[in-house]
């Protein structure tokens, strides 16, 4: 005797939370670029290790996690970052003549410049998204895209020493604000209640 059974089983595989270790990644990276960008620190040697790790691998994770998850915010927000992380360390690396005196002498400023302004509009997708999530995640999102909007114009020449220097201080409210973010993540997540406020969605674009 046969018997046809024509219902489809979808296993999901119970993961924790991968958000507070994606913003932490990004608070890392950024704190330490930042603290290049604003002079504090000299060269990029001791700021490479961080974007490969935290930067990159960190957020790669989460973004793994969240699409496990079905967060497609998180999924796309921190593997496009992880991503973003990987490049400007070879970006560095080959500036550097890490891969050769050949790739290094071919370097224009203006090439990242053109991927730094594509991840601007993108983030600023992003941002239309974050303000119907929470409202540090919005802010969160605004501050990145000064940041982006920054090393855009300064790649691509454009506005003189200004855009570096916006994008340095932003670059540190970034880290401030996403370590506070990977914060509330981790209490709120393990006391189940809310430990640390994130702010109610702002709502603007839900029908």
């Amino acid at each position: 005797m046969s018997t046809n059974n024509d219902s489809t089983q979808h296993v999901q595989i119970a993961v924790a939370d991968p958000t507070p270790l994606g913003l932490f990644g990004l608070a890392v990276v950024t704190m330490v670029a930042s603290a290049q960008k604003l002079g504090i620190v000299e060269g990029v040697s001791w700021v490479l290790p961080w974007a490969l790790f935290c930067g990159s691998f960190a957020q790669l994770l989460a973004g793994y996690f969240d699409y496990c998850h079905r967060n497609i915010f998180g999924a796309t927000i921190f593997s496009a970052f992880g991503f973003f992380w990987s490049a400007v360390g070879m970006s560095w690396m080959i500036k550097a003549g890490t891969f050769g005196p050949g790739l290094a002498a071919g370097v224009d400023p203006k090439a990242i410049g053109f991927a730094f302004l594509a991840y601007f509009i993108f983030a600023c997708i992003g941002t239309i998204a974050a303000s119907s999530a929470s409202l540090f995640l919005f802010v969160d999102m605004v501050f990145i895209d000064i940041l982006l909007l920054g090393l855009a114009l300064d790649g691509l020449g454009i506005g003189g020493h200004f855009p570096h220097t916006m994008a340095a201080y932003t670059e540190m409210a970034v880290a401030l604000i996403s370590l506070y973010g990977a914060g509330a993540g981790f209490l709120n997540n393990f006391y189940g209640r809310q430990f640390w406020p994130v702010g109610a969605p702002l709502g603007i674009w839900k029908k």
